[in-house]
């Protein structure tokens, strides 16, 4: 059955597969999209669906976003600023976008009159801070960030506050207590929050996604705030050494663009996801360090990552998820591979211009202090 379905930040890395999906399963679809500056070089992208309606419009100003929630059925919200390291010293930028940009969609869901019968939202997996962890002698643990202190000795692992034990990383599930370690963190746990929190009010069913580490085509290559494989690739590219923080082992999920499609997909179809959260990973733990050696060997690259031995405040050591849960409720099931995923990627960067800017980014976060 045809739905008209608003996706906002249509635009962007994974608004635009989803909208493809949409487009393809014979829906009607509106992308709204400011097509920010540092992502878009404030050009249409040349992948941008011809058959998707698009308005070019800011969540942050309530009367374009009314005018776009106008007839839609299903509200796919994606719109936001992304980058942890950033939003940390550009938080109005980040809250106005987020936050506010959000509560903006929600008051018009609850003060004019609409059609929405269901809101999804991108929610992101660091609001968790660091994942959940074991101690061999006190049990699962969720422990705070690790100290200025301690990564100034280039202790990297996570301790137990008890013992003092290394802890071993486990799978994070939904119900860990979320810590939000960033002001970027903070404003999707507020996007999260407020969605489910006025669905249930007013009885619009939202679903929040939890997204782990997203890599695929159509990544920014010149965005330095972007996923950690478009950095580290838009360096090799430029024949410079990816820059890894710690020691490299510390750990992440990486998740294809099309298997986060199709979690939306089954999202937006089942009523057993309405009002509720959901981790969405590929439930594998891979390393900072595998990720860029990866890269360079399928671009047959012979640059070696640098590991620079210093780290940035906030960062976690290890976050990977336990998807358990969205897949007994919605079925869902990660089919690409990783280093499928990496070569797709790979294929489509040779025809992309990548301007390395890793090192201004760099930079910056030291000129404010969260470098060290």
């Amino acid at each position: 059955m045809t739905k008209k379905i608003l996706v906002t930040g249509g635009a962007g890395f994974i608004g635009s597969f989803i909208v493809d999906r949409l487009v393809d399963d014979g829906h009607d679809v509106r992308i709204f999209d400011n097509l920010e500056e540092q992502v878009h070089q404030g050009k249409s992208p040349e992948y941008l669906n011809e058959k998707a309606e698009f308005i070019n419009g800011d969540v942050c100003n309530y009367d374009e976003l009314k005018k776009a929630v106008k007839d839609v059925e299903i509200v796919s919200h994606h719109a936001a600023m992304v980058g942890v390291g950033q939003s940390q010293y550009q938080p109005k930028r980040y809250v106005d976008v987020n936050t506010a940009g959000t509560a903006n969609l929600l008051e018009i869901l609850v003060n004019e009159e609409h059609d929405v019968k269901k809101l999804i939202v991108a929610s992101s997996m660091s609001i968790y801070g660091e994942g959940a962890y074991q101690c061999e002698s006190c049990g699962e643990l969720s422990p705070e960030l690790r100290s200025d202190e301690q990564m100034s000795r280039q202790d990297w692992e996570v301790h137990c506050p008890s013992c003092g034990k290394a802890l071993k990383p486990v799978p994070t599930t939904e119900e860990k207590r979320l810590q939000s370690n960033s002001i970027y963190a903070i404003t999707k746990k507020d996007q999260e929050e407020m969605c489910l929190n006025l669905g249930k009010s007013y009885g619009i069913p939202a679903v929040a996604l939890r997204y782990f580490n997203v890599f695929g085509p159509r990544q920014s290559l010149s965005n330095p705030y972007t996923g950690v494989a478009a950095i580290f690739l838009s360096r090799i590219k430029n024949n410079n050494p990816p820059l890894i923080f710690e020691d490299g082992l510390q750990s992440r999920d990486f998740i294809s663009v099309h298997d986060i499609v199709d979690a939306n997909i089954l999202a937006m179809n089942s009523s057993a996801a309405d009002y509720d959260y959901f981790n969405v990973g590929a439930g594998r733990q891979i390393t900072i360090l595998d990720i860029a050696e990866i890269l360079a060997k399928l671009q047959n690259s012979d640059v070696k990552p640098q590991i620079v031995g210093k780290f940035r405040k906030g960062d976690v050591r290890h976050c990977f998820a336990d998807i358990s849960k969205i897949k007994s409720k919605l079925g869902f099931c990660p089919k690409v591979e990783f280093e499928q995923g990496m070569k797709e990627l790979m294929e489509w960067s040779a025809g992309i211009e990548a301007d390395d800017k890793v090192e201004a980014a760099t930079e910056e976060l030291r000129e404010k202090g969260l470098l060290s």
